[in-house]
């Protein structure tokens, strides 16, 4: 099996996720459904139905995040030597050249990231164009609306 990069942060946000699901969610879940077993006739029970339901939600969202713990390469970009380099980890401030307008995107695995907190999968075209270049550096990031040309402001390690 190949080995998926994730950052340490996003490794350790899942392991609190997963422990939170397995000694929170899981027992009141199975307490909400032996309460409901009590009440009689299953058939008609939608207390029970529901508790059910959400006891299979946790045990499949259990199950994911353990798959993908298995599957992680944790990368803590704090303990890299990147020489100035973006690299996999790196949070990236970029200048959109046409519009002067500045992002930061921090660059994480596919399973964490989210774009509402300015998080961008490796394997997202930006990433791609930033791997490798260093402050100062411009890049043209082929965009589905047509090529968007940044300018590197600044790099983080963090």
């Amino acid at each position: 099996m190949q080995k998926h990069p994730m950052t340490k942060q996003g490794a350790d946000a899942l392991q609190t996720e997963l422990v939170k699901l397995k000694k929170e969610e899981r027992p009141k879940i199975t307490e909400a459904i032996a309460t409901a077993r009590e009440h009689g006739d299953l058939k008609e029970n939608a207390e029970y139905h529901a508790a059910r339901e959400q006891q299979g939600f946790i045990e499949a969202r259990i199950a994911q995040i353990e798959s993908v713990l298995s599957l992680a390469q944790i990368i803590d970009v704090t303990k890299l030597s990147p020489n100035g380099k973006i690299v996999f980890g790196a949070t990236v401030t970029v200048l959109n050249v046409d519009t002067d307008e500045e992002l930061t995107y921090k660059i994480v695995g596919n399973e964490e990231a989210d774009l509402k907190h300015n998080k961008i999968s490796v394997n997202s075209p930006i990433a791609r164009a930033l791997i490798g270049k260093t402050e100062g550096d411009e890049v043209i990031v082929q965009a589905p609306k047509g090529n968007i040309d940044y300018e590197i402001i600044s790099i983080q390690y963090i």
